[in-house]
C-alpha cells in the first residue's frame, strides 16, 4: 500500500484462510519503505493537473512497479521469509488522480505502479487496480477498506465505527450484527494531507510528529468554521475526495488566510489538525457508535486522538492495537484480503458503501511470464 500521504509503501505479509466473515488472517511481518524525497516530490506534482506530464506519468508508473518489486524483496529478506513461498501480492498502486464525480465527461480514476511489470519482477501473481470496476458500475471505486472491516470486525452486540486516519480519513460504519449490504462507509475529508503538506511549508517537515507542532498553538474558530464550510463535508454519501480537492493549492490559499488573520504557523496547524477532528466528529456522531476504532498514521497524533474523545465522549475510542493489529499495518492487510478473495473468485465491491449499481469484482490479476 502506498497511500495519498506519500510516505512510502506499506508491506504486510499475511497467511490468510476461510472467506468472507469467516476470515481468518495471521500477520507474518511489516515492513514500511519511506519514498525518497526526490521521488515524493515528482510523484506529488505529477498528481496535480497544472504540473503533471504524461512522460512523467509513464515512467512513474513502472518506476513505482521497481520500487514496489523491492519493497516486498525487503520485507521477505529482514522477516526470513523466502520470495518463492509468497503465492500472490495485492498492490493498491499510487493514486494520482480520483473523480467519480467529474462536471464533463466519464468518472476515472488513476493508480500508478503497474501490476503486470510488477508480477514480472517479483515472478508472482499480482492484483492491483481495484478501484476501476466499481466506476464502472457507477460508484465512488471508494474507499476499499470497508469489506475488510466488516470481515473482521462486525460485532454481535456492539455498533462499531472503523476510522483509518491515512492522508484521507474514512470511516466504516458497522452496527451491531450488521450483514455485508448493510455496511456504510465514505471519506469524511482530509485526515493528513493537509497537516503534512502545511509542515511542509511551514518547516520542511513530513508530518507533524505526535501532534507537538499543534500542541503550540490555539486553534482560531473563525478560521475553522470556515473551513468546515467546504461543500464536500455536506454532501451525502456515498462519497470520496483525495487530493483532487484537498491539494497544493487549497494548503496554499489556507496558509495565506491564516497569515492574513496573523495566525502563527503554530496556531494553523493545529487548526488544520481541528479541521480533521471536527469533520470527523460531524461524520460519526449520527451513527451513536460505542466504539471507535482508529487505524493508519494519525492514530500516532495526539492531538487528533484525544480530540476524537472529547468530541464523541459516549464512545469509547480504541487504537487498533488494542484489536491485535499494527494500526500502521490494516491498508496493506487489506489489500492483502481483496487479492485473495479475488483469486477466490469473490466479488468485494460494496454497493452499499460506493453507490455502484452492482457488486463489482474489484482487482486485475496479472501473471508472470514462464
Amino acid at each position: 500500500m502506498s497511500g495519498t500521504s506519500l510516505d512510502g509503501v506499506d508491506v504486510a505479509v499475511v497467511q490468510l484462510r476461510g472467506s468472507g466473515n469467516q476470515l481468518e488472517i495471521t500477520v507474518q511481518a511489516f515492513e514500511s519503505s519511506p519514498y525518497p524525497s526526490s521521488l515524493r516530490e515528482r510523484i506529488l506534482k505529477n498528481s496535480e493537473p497544472e504540473s503533471s506530464s504524461v512522460s512523467e506519468l509513464s515512467t512513474l508508473n513502472t518506476e513505482l512497479a521497481h520500487v514496489y518489486a523491492a519493497a516486498v524483496k525487503n520485507a521477505c529478506l529482514r522477516h526470513g521469509i523466502e520470495l518463492k513461498d509468497v503465492d500472490l501480492v495485492g498492490s493498491h498502486g499510487q493514486t494520482v488522480y480520483h473523480d467519480p464525480r467529474p462536471t464533463i465527461g466519464p468518472a476515472s480514476t488513476l493508480q500508478i505502479g503497474d501490476s503486470a511489470v510488477l508480477s514480472h519482477l517479483l515472478g508472482i501473481p499480482v492484483v492491483g487496480d481495484f478501484r476501476n470496476a466499481d466506476i464502472a458500475l457507477g460508484g465512488q471505486g471508494a474507499p476499499l477498506v470497508p469489506y475488510f472491516d466488516w470481515a473482521m470486525f462486525t460485532s454481535p452486540d456492539e455498533n462499531r465505527v472503523l476510522l483509518n486516519l491515512g492522508g484521507i480519513a474514512n470511516i466504516t460504519i458497522l452496527p451491531a450484527g450488521c450483514r455485508q449490504e448493510d455496511v456504510l462507509a465514505f471519506d469524511t475529508g482530509p485526515a493528513n494531507v493537509v497537516i503534512d503538506a502545511l509542515m511542509t511549508h511551514f518547516n520542511g517537515a513530513t508530518f507533524d510528529a505526535g501532534g507537538n507542532f499543534a500542541k503550540k498553538g490555539r486553534v482560531d474558530a473563525a478560521l475553522l468554521s470556515q473551513l468546515l464550510a467546504h461543500p464536500y463535508f455536506d454532501l451525502p454519501a456515498p462519497k470520496s475526495t483525495g487530493r483532487e480537492l484537498f491539494n497544493s493549492t487549497y494548503v496554499a490559499e489556507l496558509a495565506a488566510e491564516g497569515k492574513k488573520r496573523g495566525l502563527s504557523d503554530s496556531d494553523i496547524v493545529a487548526t488544520a489538525t481541528e479541521l480533521t477532528v471536527q469533520s470527523i466528529v460531524k461524520a460519526v456522531v449520527g451513527a451513536a457508535p460505542d466504539r471507535l476504532i482508529v487505524s493508519g498514521g494519525g492514530v500516532h497524533n495526539d492531538v487528533i486522538m484525544s480530540g476524537l474523545s472529547e468530541g464523541l465522549p459516549r464512545t469509547k475510542v480504541d487504537s487498533l492495537a488494542q484489536h491485535g493489529i499494527n494500526p500502521d499495518a490494516k491498508e496493506a492487510i487489506c489489500f492483502a484480503v481483496l487479492a485473495y478473495e479475488a483469486m477466490n473468485g469473490v466479488s468485494t465491491g460494496m454497493p452499499s458503501v460506493t453507490g455502484a449499481s452492482g457488486r463489482a469484482f474489484l482487482g486485475k490479476i496479472c501473471f508472470p511470464g514462464k
